[in-house]
């Protein structure tokens, strides 16, 4: 590490101390005697959804929120429970060595989480997400709600 005093680079860590998500290291310059402090944290690789048209784009939770709040207006859900399900979605997603994953693999999860909600819900996110076509899609889409 280089002292932010003198430029060199010779130091000895002399505490080290877990600090939330960081880890707090005091330092002492071996050159001219100082002290400072320097943070260790972990780096984060960024998610990556790769969409139905096959382009790429960062994971956004706001999006994710907004998807299933359309779903669930006019439903007895609170923010809270959107928030907790969203969690629950980003913490089951499988991401692959290249820290990306599929839209079908959110939209499934999102589907598993609303069906065990709110069954309406399910339901209006499943016709957005699948692209119904047909009333007949609905209907199978109900039925399966009961097995």
């Amino acid at each position: 590490m280089i002292c932010p005093f003198c430029k060199n680079d010779n130091d000895k860590v002399v505490d080290s101390r877990v600090s939330g998500t960081s880890i707090r290291r005091r330092r002492e310059c071996l050159e001219c005697g100082r002290r400072f402090t320097t943070r260790e944290y972990i780096e984060v690789q960024p998610l990556t959804v790769i969409k139905r048209s096959g382009a790429k784009e960062p994971f956004q939770r706001e999006k994710l929120i907004r998807g299933i709040m359309n779903s669930c207006k006019k439903r007895p859900l609170t923010m809270d429970d959107i928030e907790q399900l969203a969690t629950r979605v980003e913490n089951a997603l499988p991401v692959n060595d290249n820290f990306e994953v599929g839209y079908d693999k959110i939209g499934n999860l999102v589907m598993q989480e609303l069906k065990k909600l709110d069954p309406v819900a399910y339901v209006r996110f499943a016709s957005i997400y699948r692209e119904f076509k047909e009333v007949g899609e609905f209907v199978k889409q109900i039925r399966n709600l009961d097995g």
